[in-house]
């Protein structure tokens, strides 16, 4: 561990009085704020497992614990039993997870995508034992909606990102992209990006339209470009010593509450982004946001081809099966 995540962790125990959950209480820590996405897929979870139980559920939004790789690492020790992550972050221990980040992969349909979270194999039968290698049980994956770019100067297509610092995740895939799109990525914990962007250290990020309303990202930014490039996935865990502890009614409360937090943050999201940028349009009137053609999107889409092949380089040791599995997936969800 770190020293901030130990830092972290010891925050955690005092507030708890102890280190270890009790059999009642289990403890959920997420990337984002309460009411945003995350944050509502987990009320929902908790509601789900409070109702049908004598369990408690706390929740630990964004920054309550310390960053990303804190939270993660908390909860493969067992100081807390779940957490939802996205595969931006755990790509350095599951580099096969990087597959999400191949730009022009995923669909931006969102009953497709449901179908495709849902019923894929890849995600239900083949990312399960490469979570578990890292201590950890894969309960389900869920898309949060469109990325889009913000940026200073506007984009219409990659000789705009010409040397354009932006900021990414720390994920080697997703670094790969951004440079095949011109830009110089740059990678930031998400705590630094808004301080960034207002100092003129970046110039650019990516995020889903909620989260860019949310967090106000469009007060250090002039233009919302929508590439249509990726949809954002996120990932729910547990402690897998912690699960494969739980007695089998205990177990099936827990998948239960996951299948009914799924169904239920699919349809919250439905005309989520449309309305996140209407409510950033009011707050910020002089924004542009544009939504690129299928031309310019082109030369955007021409880089997937050069992006796919970096992940089979650094994807792991199942890459190309999981890749190629995904795509069968993608293909049933799809109806082709």
């Amino acid at each position: 561990m770190t020293y901030k995540t130990l830092t972290a962790a010891s925050a955690l125990a005092l507030m708890l009085g102890a280190t270890t959950a009790s059999a009642d209480t289990w403890r959920y820590a997420f990337e984002e704020a309460m009411e945003e996405v995350q944050g509502k897929f987990a009320q929902k979870f908790k509601a789900e497992i409070e109702a049908n139980s004598d369990h408690e559920v706390q929740l630990f939004p964004f920054g309550t614990l310390g960053e990303s790789d804190s939270i993660l690492e908390q909860t493969q020790s067992g100081i807390l039993q779940f957490v939802d992550q996205s595969p931006g972050f755990t790509g350095a221990s599951i580099p096969e997870a990087q597959v999400f980040f191949v730009p022009y992969l995923l669909p931006q349909d969102t009953a497709t995508l449901a179908t495709f979270f849902k019923e894929s194999k890849a995600i239900n039968e083949m990312f399960p034992p490469l979570y578990a290698e890292q201590g950890l049980e894969l309960l389900t994956m869920f898309p949060e909606g469109e990325v889009m770019m913000t940026t200073k100067e506007p984009i219409t297509g990659p000789a705009d990102l010409d040397e354009v610092k932006f900021r990414v995740m720390t994920n080697p895939l997703l670094v790969e992209s951004y440079k095949a799109f011109g830009a110089t990525p740059t990678p930031l914990p998400w705590g630094e990006v808004y301080g960034a962007l207002q100092t003129g250290i970046i110039q650019g990020q990516e995020n889903p339209g909620f989260y860019i309303e949310s967090t106000k990202m469009y007060e250090v930014t002039d233009h919302i470009t929508r590439t249509g490039h990726n949809n954002f996935t996120t990932a729910v865990m547990a402690n897998k010593d912690f699960f494969d502890g739980l007695s089998a009614e205990d177990q099936e409360l827990v998948e239960n509450a996951i299948a009914t937090a799924f169904d239920y943050i699919i349809d919250y999201q439905d005309g989520l982004t449309e309305a996140s940028l209407a409510k950033v349009k009011e707050a910020k009137p002089e924004i542009t946001i544009t939504t690129l053609t299928e031309e310019q999107r082109a030369p955007f889409k021409e880089t997937a081809a050069s992006v796919e092949a970096t992940y089979l380089e650094i994807g792991g040791d199942q890459a190309e099966a999981i890749l190629t599995q995904l795509k069968e997936d993608l293909a049933a969800a799809q109806g082709m």
